[in-house]
């Protein structure tokens, strides 16, 4: 299914000028592309290379496509609000059609029911827009995550949170027709990993895991995914010990986790992370101490291909300016 996705998305007219100024955007509003068509083309093409992209980096984290025989193990949360057209947008970019394993439908009060007193309402919005795609997986596999149109929510971010909300061993992809927050899907997978099993996650668990991801969330957009992600992850692992502490103490261990990743935390972020804290605590230490070390591995499969993927796009760019020298060249020469 991927190669032959891959040898369709090439099936592109080829326009140099087009081709150059989508990797060097800087470039874009100087030059611009001469024609209708030649807009058209750069259009198709930034479509072509994100969908190459987000195919890459499902790859590299070694999440499979929907196997044969698998549709009772898999199922995908569709938003309540969205077009017909926009849910065809969505199954292209699970990369499968429509009516392959079952579908449920996610409406806007039940996001609210996970994200109210969490999330601002405003974000929350009106209408259900995310979508997303579960596959429950074998035994050890952890959590597998690949997102497309997701602006606010890191992968890092539901890894944790989904491991806190008590969800393992399952392929997630999460997507949507336009870009969007991301924060919805979580009440999706929530949905859809139940409806497989077959019997609800715990309640308590399950609010943790959106307290989580909000909190994580706003960190980051301050000190970036990866740093707020291991923050909170590193809180998690030490709970025996911040149990029996009094706020004072807890607060002066946050700052010095905080600080071993080069973070300056203001009070009020530490008192979210306090709250936080408290918050798992009334868990299952146990369970959640196993989600923390369970999820190490996919943690740094991520941050591994991440690696790749910018290595992969330095490179490019330098070829590419390369090319676009020797066919300025080429185009004097030729008297163009």
């Amino acid at each position: 299914m991927i190669q032959s996705s891959l040898k369709r998305a090439f099936h592109l007219r080829f326009d140099k000028k087009c081709f150059i100024s989508f990797l060097h955007c800087d470039k874009l509003e100087q030059r611009g592309c001469g024609d209708t068509r030649a807009m058209k083309g750069n259009q198709n093409l930034k479509k072509t290379v994100s969908f190459i992209i987000v195919l890459s980096l499902l790859l590299c984290l070694g999440i499979p496509v929907l196997a044969e025989g698998q549709g009772s193990r898999a199922c995908t949360v569709i938003g309540a609000d969205l077009t017909t057209d926009q849910i065809t947008t969505v199954y292209q970019r699970f990369g499968f059609p429509r009516g392959t394993v079952p579908e449920l439908l996610l409406t806007n009060a039940e996001e609210r029911f996970y994200l109210e007193g969490f999330i601002d309402s405003a974000q929350i919005g009106t209408y259900s827009i995310s979508c997303v795609f579960v596959q429950l997986m074998a035994p050890g596999t952890g959590i597998q995550i690949g997102t497309s149109n997701v602006t606010w929510c890191s992968n890092e971010m539901y890894v944790n949170a989904l491991a806190t909300a008590g969800v393992n061993d399952a392929l997630i992809i999460v997507t949507a027709p336009f870009a969007v927050s991301g924060t919805a899907a979580l009440a999706g997978v929530y949905k859809a990993y139940e409806t497989m099993l077959g019997q609800a996650l715990s309640a308590e668990a399950k609010q943790a895991g959106t307290q989580e991801l909000t909190v994580t969330g706003e960190l980051a957009e301050e000190f970036g995914a990866v740093s707020s992600s291991a923050i909170v992850q590193e809180i998690k692992s030490i709970l025996d010990e911040t149990r029996a502490m009094d706020d004072y103490q807890l607060e002066q261990r946050i700052r010095q986790i905080a600080q071993s990743y080069n973070v300056r935390l203001t009070d009020t972020q530490v008192g979210q992370l306090i709250s936080l804290c408290r918050t798992l605590a009334s868990l299952d230490v146990g369970m959640l101490k196993d989600g923390v070390e369970g999820v190490q591995d996919t943690l740094g499969k991520i941050g591994e291909t991440k690696d790749q993927v910018v290595g992969f796009f330095e490179k490019a760019r330098a070829f590419l300016d390369k090319l676009e020298k020797l066919i300025d060249k080429l185009s004097a020469l030729l008297g163009e």
